[in-house]
């Protein structure tokens, strides 16, 4: 039996945090691998400044490709529609029915996972990993887990520590500048970036 992890999200662009948060998960939860899965759309945000499947594909798997345990899927792209994670979980299962599988999810996706899509099911398929958005935040998930999600039958496994704290937006609307972007941007996603034109370079 494996341990199965799942990181997703648009990746729009991906960057330094979501690698640290695929790193940390790895080490702190015993991973045997990790999924990283772009989103073909996300259903709780604007898909106003989203480049192509292709291209955060792509960049992704430049940020992965020297993470051994890391596999860049396609596998909600090629569903279509919106992405929902109970549906993904389910189809996931059938696809590794011996293995274990973990949802690997920031701080604010963890205060709402009790309002997402079916979550009863999402809690009975995978385990929780949630990543503090600072050090003070382990309490604050910590209670919302005993109170809230371990009632509605979640298992949760609360990392101590948070990871760079950047946004995808922030890294869009500072693409030009290369200074702001070093320590949060793989130097192969930013030359993707430029290659290709994206978000007004």
């Amino acid at each position: 039996m494996s341990r199965i992890g799942i990181l997703g999200g648009t990746f729009n662009p991906i960057h330094n945090g979501h690698k640290q948060m695929i790193e940390y998960s790895h080490k702190e939860a015993k991973l045997d691998k990790i999924i990283v899965m772009p989103t073909f759309v996300p259903p709780h945000k604007e898909s106003l400044n989203l480049v192509c499947c292709e291209h955060r594909l792509n960049m992704c798997r430049l940020a992965c490709s020297e993470i051994s345990y890391a596999d860049v899927s396609d596998f909600e792209i090629k569903l279509e529609g919106k992405s929902y994670t109970y549906r993904t979980l389910e189809l996931l299962k059938e696809k590794y029915p011996n293995d274990e599988l973990f949802f690997i999810v920031g701080a604010d996706m963890f205060l709402s996972l009790e309002s997402w899509r079916n979550p009863e099911i999402i809690f009975k398929l995978a385990t929780i990993i949630a990543i503090p958005r600072d050090d003070d935040s382990v309490a604050e998930l910590t209670r919302h887990y005993d109170d809230i999600l371990k009632p509605m039958g979640a298992k949760a496994i609360i990392l101590q520590k948070s990871v760079l704290t950047v946004s995808s937006t922030y890294v869009r609307d500072n693409i030009n500048n290369h200074d702001a972007l070093a320590n949060l941007l793989d130097k192969r996603v930013f030359d993707y970036i430029k290659e290709n034109n994206l978000y007004r370079v």
